[in-house]
């Protein structure tokens, strides 16, 4: 690997500036969705239409992720990196000033778009402005970003839309996208592989390919729950086109002479497999990060707020262990460190997995905790394991590359998520209520109890009717939160099947003595 550019400026004040747009855009990914009834009411739409604010974002993010780096290397990666947050920022302002569901899904599409290119940008450039043995301290920055905003973005969005207006969520970001434009334009320069570079004209039938195959596949996982899977035609026939689109796409890049995406990158042992781990772990911690909030929500009566609230001490559990994982990551084998992430998370989810409706808001701290310590081991170690044997040339497109797994990994992740919710819910109801029947003792207390405390409230004419229709939805809660309790139980096993899979990456050496520490 060539030799790390001298830094003029101090790289952590680098790391400062490519930081807070990284933040800003995981935010806004997760910020918006306990605003979605809301943002349904005030545009006359329904919840499904309102799912588009979701989906047009993750769709033209997922899009521009991969193809960042052909456009940093023609524009220069600063420059396109400042018009991205410009853009980003204005397109949020367009959000929050949408007056039809067709006007905020316009913007949030520029938005996703703008915001794809900021979490490979900021990587890269934080990877080339730290030498190699303080790499793991950068990527603990970076990972503040990363781990934290997911979770910041409920609490906050339940927080602004409750206190103010669901415009609000989006107003934000506008004064958090003037600081970063400042600082960047102050701190930021291109190193000469960048300015020197000379790249090819714009690869537009790969570039309309992966737009194709990527914005398709968003749009069937979004959807896919609701329409039954394959038990609809259109979804056969999408699910069809997004093989092809990106068949096509893979056999053009490796074909033409001038890639959108050097896909060569993945002959690369340790991120082909990093990418698989990212993308395995993006899938669990993203469900577990929905999952939480609806059970909170759904089954225990919580407001969006509290449900945020009882979920905020995750970023509590990443903030405490980044600076620990910083410093050992340039010291120890991180494989260790991942393997640990990987078995912690896996303990967490199958403290989830015995749940009860009778908990109290406080019996899930540790273990939300836990699982924000969790996130940091594996993310942290894992980024620098993956792109620690690649040459700096190849940083950016490699990092694009790599969001965009973990960003497909969350997207498959909370698809599934809601898919076995639906669907073993429906399981376990069959399972209890056909234990139930009206000749069974127990049951025949159960319903006279029942009936005897409607009795007291309602009155004899109403008791009978008021105590089956008790029961019944007694039974619909416990079939639900058995449910939540069979989906983390399987996060858990993701978690625990992970682990053989990091011992497939070589050992990352630090570079540069210890001593520079």
């Amino acid at each position: 690997m060539p030799a790390v550019e001298e830094v003029k400026v101090n790289p952590w004040l680098i790391a400062a500036a490519v930081v807070l747009p990284t933040f800003m855009e995981v935010m806004d990914t997760s910020i918006a969705t306990v605003a979605l009834p809301h943002i349904a009411g005030s545009l006359s739409a329904s919840n499904d239409e309102a799912t588009w604010v979701l989906t047009s974002y993750l769709a033209a993010n997922a899009v521009v992720l991969p193809a960042s780096s052909w456009f940093s290397l023609r524009f220069g990666r600063r420059n396109f990196l400042l018009a991205c947050i410009v853009l980003f920022t204005i397109a949020s302002f367009a959000c929050g000033s949408a007056i039809s569901l067709g006007m905020i899904v316009i913007a949030r599409a520029i938005q996703g778009a703008a915001g794809g290119a900021l979490q490979p940008l900021s990587q890269a450039i934080l990877l080339e402005s730290f030498p190699p043995e303080k790499r793991g301290q950068a990527m603990a920055v970076f990972g503040l970003g990363v781990v934290v905003a997911p979770i910041v973005g409920p609490t906050l969005g339940g927080w602004i839309t409750d206190q103010y207006t669901w415009r609000w969520a989006f107003y934000i970001n506008i004064p958090v996208g003037a600081l970063a434009v400042l600082m960047i334009s102050r701190f930021v320069s291109d190193p000469p592989y960048i300015r020197n570079a000379r790249v090819g004209r714009l690869d537009r039938i790969g570039l309309g390919l992966l737009a194709a195959g990527l914005g398709t596949m968003q749009v069937v996982l979004d959807k896919g729950q609701e329409d039954d899977w394959f038990g609809a035609v259109w979804i056969r026939w999408a699910v069809a086109a997004v093989i092809v689109a990106l068949a096509a796409f893979i056999i053009r890049e490796f074909l033409i002479e001038k890639p959108l995406v050097d896909l060569r990158v993945f002959c690369n042992r340790n991120f082909t497999f990093g990418c698989l781990l990212m993308g395995l772990f993006g899938g669990a911690i993203y469900g577990l990060i929905t999952l939480l909030p609806l059970f909170y929500q759904t089954l225990l009566g919580y407001t969006a707020r509290l449900a945020g609230i009882a979920v905020a001490p995750r970023g509590v559990g990443a903030i405490i262990i980044m600076p620990i994982v910083g410093v050992l990551s340039g010291r120890i084998d991180n494989r260790w460190m991942i393997a640990l992430g990987f078995a912690l998370f896996g303990y967490t989810g199958l403290i989830f997995g015995d749940l009860t409706l009778g908990i109290s808001e406080w019996s899930l701290l540790w273990p939300i905790i836990l699982s924000g310590v969790a996130a940091g081991m594996v993310f942290v170690p894992l980024t620098t394991a993956t792109m620690g044997t690649l040459s700096n040339e190849q940083m950016g497109n490699a990092s694009g590359l790599f969001n965009l797994l973990r960003n497909i990994g969350g997207s498959v992740g909370i698809s599934m998520v809601d898919t076995v919710i639906t669907r073993h819910e429906q399981i376990r109801h069959s399972e209890l209520a056909q234990h139930i029947t009206a000749g069974t003792p127990l049951y025949q207390q159960l319903l006279a109890a029942v009936q005897k405390l409607v009795m007291e409230r309602r009155g004899a004419g109403m008791a009978l009717d008021r105590a089956y229709a008790l029961l019944s939805r007694m039974i619909e809660q416990q079939a639900s939160a058995l449910s939540y309790v069979d989906v983390f139980r399987d996060l858990a096993m993701i978690s625990f099947l992970c682990i053989p899979l990091v011992w497939l990456l070589k050992r990352v050496k630090s570079r540069g003595a210890v001593a520079a520490h």
